[in-house]
């Protein structure tokens, strides 16, 4: 193997990055099975235990996948999904890149917390309402699938009705919506990973706990608020982000009043 197993940082990590290089080395090829938990116990001198958690932030770092009562398994490597985060405008009319609808939107009434109230900026003990459009997408090229959840807050959808109305229509078409009830748009999006939860991992396709990017696009209006959420969910493994980064100016900076020369 390549490498020698040092401390200070903990052993297991020591045992994955040992294993992970080894991987990425060709040493184990993808689709080839990892050696046992007793001839990593073995070869290392450790705890089942220390191995245990080697091979889980393997699984994490979506290099292998565990196979029930086989073993581990070095990934296969699959194609990759771009998801292009853009936003084009032709005159009044909003377009984004397509995606694949695996099946019919469902709605559902909700209350605005945790990281969706902080990014609209409500807060959590006001309990405040919203509609929430729930859509499973995939990749026809790939077969990668995203979920997309998108968030209207009910006082929003008061100032523009047609939103409340048909909450799952295109979002182009309730970012039009907005700028017709007077709104200047501009969007930030935000970009976070972490482990999937069960439900994430069943939705998303993913035989394992390998880690899923998460992005909240947040739509803002007039004096600045925050008046949707569109929270994307993929697997870190099958896709890739696409921006567009168009430079902005910078502020202009005042001119320094000129100091007055002492009497």
């Amino acid at each position: 193997m390549p490498g020698d197993i040092t401390r200070p940082t903990p052993m297991y990590r020591q045992v994955a990055d040992n294993l992970a290089q080894a991987i990425k080395s060709g040493e184990y090829e993808p689709g080839s099975k990892l050696p046992s938990e007793t001839e990593l116990i073995e070869r290392y001198k450790l705890s089942r235990m220390t191995v245990r958690l080697a091979v889980a932030e393997l699984r994490t770092m979506g290099l292998v996948e565990s196979r029930q009562g086989q073993g581990s398994f070095v990934r296969m490597v699959s194609p990759t999904s771009a998801i292009p985060r853009t936003i084009t405008k032709s005159g009044k009319r909003f377009s984004v890149p397509e995606m694949h609808e695996a099946e019919e939107p469902s709605i559902t009434r909700t209350h605005i917390i945790g990281t969706l109230a902080e990014l609209l900026g409500r807060r959590e003990e006001d309990a405040t309402d919203a509609f929430s459009v729930d859509r499973l997408l995939t990749d026809p090229a790939t077969g990668a699938r995203s979920t997309q959840r998108l968030i209207i807050p009910l006082d929003v959808a008061a100032e523009a009705p047609a939103l409340g109305e048909t909450p799952d229509a295109p979002v182009t078409d309730l970012y039009a919506h907005l700028v017709a009830a007077g709104h200047d748009l501009y969007w930030l999006e935000y970009v976070d990973a972490r482990t999937p939860l069960p439900d994430e991992r069943q939705a998303l396709g993913l035989s394992d706990a390998s880690p899923i990017l998460i992005t909240y696009r947040v739509t803002y209006g007039t004096d600045h608020r925050p008046l949707l959420c569109e929270e994307l969910h993929t697997a870190a493994a099958k896709s890739r982000l696409v921006f567009r980064v168009t430079p902005e100016k910078a502020p202009a900076k005042r001119p320094r009043k000129a100091q007055s020369e002492p009497a």
